[in-house]
């Protein structure tokens, strides 16, 4: 498998950096509510997404889509917010594993959450339910473009998950989110490294600019 660089490079970085980096982008990405069932859980991988829709009497079902991810992208479903039925289980969770996929991202709810937690599979979603999808949603459509709350992920953007939730940089803006990231860590570093020698706090902020770190250079 070819090494994606870009993705790497996002993986060392910690979401709340990289939303403060697209704070300063004046770009969306921060996904509000969309956690791990772990802490410890991570993921950093180009979307693959999934569109999901209520049946009605033509039917559907939740889609076999499991084998035709490639290793290491992340699965992104959008089941609209729904917590009333899942779109996502052990099964899926077992196969997905299996196949070194990066972890799984839901608007809305997953089930079968013990054994996700059991091998160390990330998933990320606004919730858990045990209350299957089969017979209430379908798979729409896969690989266009879907919604993480108010965030837009295409096909190819990149999602980013720890402890404290879930960013989407988008593909074509990854390189500015990287160098504004990296800029943004750097002066971070500096702060601590300078209240560790014995400087005040405040007076290390002020030298770095810490309150404008995440702050747009130009107007929105």
């Amino acid at each position: 498998m070819n090494v994606d660089r870009t993705v790497e490079q996002l993986r060392e970085i910690g979401v709340s950096t990289l939303s403060d980096a697209l704070d300063r982008l004046g770009l969306p990405g921060a996904v509000p509510g969309v956690l791990p069932f772990e802490p410890g859980l991570r993921l950093c991988g180009r979307a693959f997404t999934g569109q999901y829709e209520p049946v009605d009497e033509t039917g559907g079902t939740v889609g076999d889509y499991i084998d035709d991810v490639p290793p290491g992208q992340v699965v992104v479903l959008d089941n609209n917010g729904r917590l009333d039925c899942t779109v996502w289980g052990d099964i899926l969770t077992c196969v997905a594993s299996s196949r070194r996929i990066g972890g799984t991202v839901i608007n809305g709810a997953c089930r079968d959450v013990a054994a996700s937690l059991q091998i160390g599979y990330p998933v990320f979603a606004y919730g858990r339910s045990m209350q299957t999808g089969k017979d209430r949603v379908r798979l729409a459509s896969i690989n266009g473009p879907v919604r993480l709350g108010s965030v837009g992920v295409h096909p190819g953007d990149i999602v980013v998950g720890d402890a404290d939730g879930v960013v989407v940089v988008a593909a074509r803006q990854a390189d500015r989110v990287l160098d504004v990231a990296a800029a943004i860590e750097a002066a971070e570093t500096r702060i601590r490294e300078a209240v560790a020698s014995g400087q005040r706090l405040d007076a290390a902020r002020a030298k770095m600019g810490y309150h404008q770190l995440q702050t747009p250079s130009e107007p929105r």
